[in-house]
């Protein structure tokens, strides 16, 4: 059961849109799924291939799209995008818990911050001098705020996340635990035998809304800044290099790397493992699939994949070695073409 003690499919309808189809008085106090749901709570079906468990659910009711509209008899919101309609009734029947506003005694904040109003601060967070804080912000236990950096209004840093100094992160965006924000980028100039650390004096921006997953690591830019644009949702265990700029509503999949000085356009998807190499450019709308290395540029819209499913060892090294021999027989082939194209030209 969420947090809302509960409303009216009527009232849901007026709030988020879609069709009615049924009685709307009753009321409801959560969502679940087809095969959990209780009869006070909605189910959604977004794929047809789970329509069979209409009949035996025992949710009060559904949503669903327009081609499963007539599937059931249950009182039932039909919506262009099932899924994205539940997301919304989830976060009204689950909204973000914020710690009450307050300092904890533990808590060190410079003076010279400053604090908007209704700013949570928890055991142990540290909060350097010159930063920002804007209202409603919630900075959890054992956080570290670094100097000068910028933190949005309704912004919700989970525990133990580090932001270093002078970076931004912009309005209603969530930072999960473990995550740092503006570490080093990996900058080193080889001279002879050794390497010289190139200092990093750039900084990450972050826009609005921007949820980052545990772990992710953000490094600074060199000169100029790495930049998370507005919407972007990066999941766990993400590594972005420095100078890296990810335009907005992009969604990145846990254990992705993407290399130094990549552009990645707005609104692409990026599967989970995949690598993106440094300084190539991806243009908005494009899907990378899960375990794919992208090596160049990718200019044209799709979904692009690189990928050789798992197979049994034998025919893999066997498969390998085939591999390495396109080359030549790649040759051979056109050594073939040209002599058939000679034979072919000669008077018969």
């Amino acid at each position: 059961m969420g947090q809302n003690t509960g409303v009216s499919l009527s009232d849901l309808v007026r709030t988020f849109g879609g069709e009615l189809l049924g009685s709307g008085d009753r009321v409801f106090t959560g969502i679940g799924t087809l095969a959990s749901a209780g009869p006070s709570e909605i189910a959604f079906l977004s794929n047809s291939k789970y329509r069979q468990q209409l009949s035996a659910t025992r949710a009060g009711a559904v949503i669903l799209g327009q081609a499963d509209r007539d599937a059931t008899l249950l009182p039932r919101i039909v919506a262009d995008n099932p899924y994205a309609y539940q997301a919304k009734i989830s976060t009204f029947f689950n909204p973000l818990q914020r710690p009450a506003a307050g300092i904890h005694p533990s808590a060190v904040v410079d003076e010279s911050a400053q604090l908007g109003a209704g700013v949570a601060i928890g055991a142990h967070a540290v909060i350097g001098r010159g930063a920002r804080i804007g209202d409603r912000a919630v900075i959890g236990a054992g956080c570290q705020v670094g100097e000068s950096v910028t933190i949005g209004p309704e912004s919700f840093l989970y525990p133990c996340v580090v932001v270093y100094r002078g970076c931004q992160i912009g309005a209603r965006s969530i930072l999960h635990a473990g995550v740092v924000i503006g570490s080093d980028g990996f900058g080193f100039a080889q001279d002879k035998e050794q390497w010289i650390k190139v200092p990093q004096t750039g900084r990450v921006i972050c826009g609005d809304d921007v949820e980052i997953g545990a772990n992710t690591t953000v490094d600074r830019g060199a000169l100029d800044d790495t930049v998370i644009e507005s919407g972007v949702k990066i999941d766990n265990l993400v590594h972005v290099a420095h100078n890296v700029r990810i335009g907005a509503h992009t969604a990145i999949a846990a254990c992705a790397g993407i290399a130094g000085s990549a552009v990645i356009g707005k609104g692409c998807r990026i599967g989970g493992a995949a690598m993106i190499v440094g300084h190539i450019r991806i243009a908005d709308g494009i899907t990378v699939s899960p375990g794919t290395m992208a090596t160049k540029s990718l200019t044209e819209p799709g979904t692009y994949s690189a990928i050789w499913a798992a197979e049994p060892h034998r025919e893999w090294l066997k498969h390998a070695a085939q591999l390495r021999r396109m080359e030549e027989l790649s040759n051979r082939v056109r050594e073939l073409e040209k002599k058939l194209e000679t034979l072919e030209r000669k008077p018969s």
